[in-house]
């Protein structure tokens, strides 16, 4: 499974985002608005999960010493 960086999930909601301004079709803007919260979930998800290994990491080299 391949992990990108949360940056890049920003930016893919960024642009989602942009489409969804520029465009004049409801069920578009919508469907851009669906994905731009899509990919600002995972970008959280993804720094949640960055920060609970570096959480564990730290307890366990603290416990090792």
């Amino acid at each position: 499974m391949v992990t990108y960086p949360a940056e890049h999930y920003r930016k893919l909601a960024a642009q989602a985002e942009h489409e969804a301004s520029e465009t004049s079709l409801d069920n578009v803007r919508e469907r851009n608005i669906r994905s731009r919260d899509a990919w600002l979930q995972m970008a959280e998800r993804v720094e949640h999960n960055t920060a609970q290994r570096e959480k564990i990491a730290a307890e366990k080299a603290a416990r090792e010493d």
